[in-house]
């Protein structure tokens, strides 16, 4: 059972990838196929002599291949060994451990591809890019090719097993790719609001994989797809891990039973004490914007009364100014020499 083990060692493993690699990716494909259905294919450098493999850096190959025939393709082994040695005199540490294509799945050649990086690398990595805009969920998916042993005594076959990926930058790196997207982001927006939209995002993707797999378990009632007990075991471990919140009463159970549904039933008061305290701060966050409102309301009608105090009422006139006449100073003067 070599093969299981090797799979077993392969899903132990996270892959990292460095936003320099992105980029470069994408900048591959639209020098090279934009606006077609061919893809790219390159090398993918960095270190993998831990769990933790790191994707550092990248660089493009001249790749051909026939889009009637699949299995028909062409890559430059030449050129891959003259650029891995230009490399090595740049950084020593980033060594060959796998390649990429655009993807944005994997094809029929990609065996055969990846038996060609097996001179260069003993488990070499693939990587697929995807280079169209997503909204949810990263662009990368990461496979090792491992040996399919079949239950019915036949010969094993090559295939490849997906192992989790995610995007993952050094300090330089952020702040470069913090630089490049300053025109994108919102720099108006505070901590809290960017991580409200990241939650929700993430919130996003969960709903779609869960929808893919619903998708795919209704196709298999309906008959539509062949029964994969791989697949049914792998989703059964997930379900296995989801934890059971029910308050079952413990009474007519055994002490182990009873244990673990004690266990269950704490952390169900748990999740409950953390919702109900969660809920009053939104309570009381919407009862002092509400009292703030109302008092913004009172003080707008209290400015509105005083203007409307101090503005004349309509019809009333106000008092002329008495003008001097000739008249008047005529009549004072008289009345004087008469005195």
């Amino acid at each position: 059972m070599p093969s299981t083990s090797n799979e077993a060692t392969f899903l132990n493993k996270n892959v990292k990838v460095s936003p320099l690699v992105l980029l470069s990716v994408v900048d591959h494909y639209n020098r090279v196929a934009k606006d077609s259905k061919k893809r790219v294919v390159g090398v993918i450098l960095g270190d993998n002599t831990s769990d933790e493999i790191k994707v550092t850096n990248s660089y493009a190959i001249p790749f051909e291949e026939d889009e009637k025939t699949p299995s028909v393709w062409f890559l430059d082994h030449n050129f891959i060994e003259s650029m891995g040695e230009m490399f090595k005199k740049i950084n020593a540490k980033e060594k060959l451990i796998g390649w990429y294509h655009s993807g944005p799945k994997l094809r029929p050649s990609d065996l055969k591809i990846n038996d060609v990086f097996k001179k260069y690398t003993s488990n070499p990595l693939l990587l697929i890019v995807d280079v169209q805009p997503r909204e949810v969920g990263i662009p990368t998916d990461a496979y090792f090719a491992v040996d399919d042993i079949k239950n019915d005594g036949s010969a094993a076959e090559k295939t490849f097993v997906h192992v989790p990926s995610l995007i993952e930058a050094e300090e330089a790196e952020e702040i470069g790719v913090e630089h490049l997207l300053r025109d994108i982001l919102d720099q108006a927006a505070g901590n809290l609001s960017l991580r409200v939209t990241e939650t929700y995002k993430s919130l996003l993707g969960l709903h779609q994989k869960l929808r893919d797999i619903a998708t795919y378990l209704d196709k298999v009632y309906q008959r539509q797809l062949p029964i994969n007990h791989t697949i049914l075991g792998k989703l059964q471990n997930v379900f296995n891990l989801l934890p059971n919140l029910s308050n079952v009463s413990t009474t007519s159970l055994g002490n182990e039973e009873e244990s673990s549904l004690k266990s269950s039933n704490e952390l169900s008061t748990a999740f409950n004490i953390k919702t109900n305290d969660e809920l009053m701060m939104v309570y009381i966050s919407t009862l002092v914007r509400a009292i703030i409102a109302f008092h913004d309301l009172i003080e707008n009608k209290i400015e509105n009364k005083k203007l409307n105090e101090n503005k004349p009422e309509e019809g009333t006139k106000l008092a002329e100014p008495v003008k001097a006449t000739s008249t008047g100073t005529e009549e004072g003067e008289k009345r004087s020499t008469q005195e």
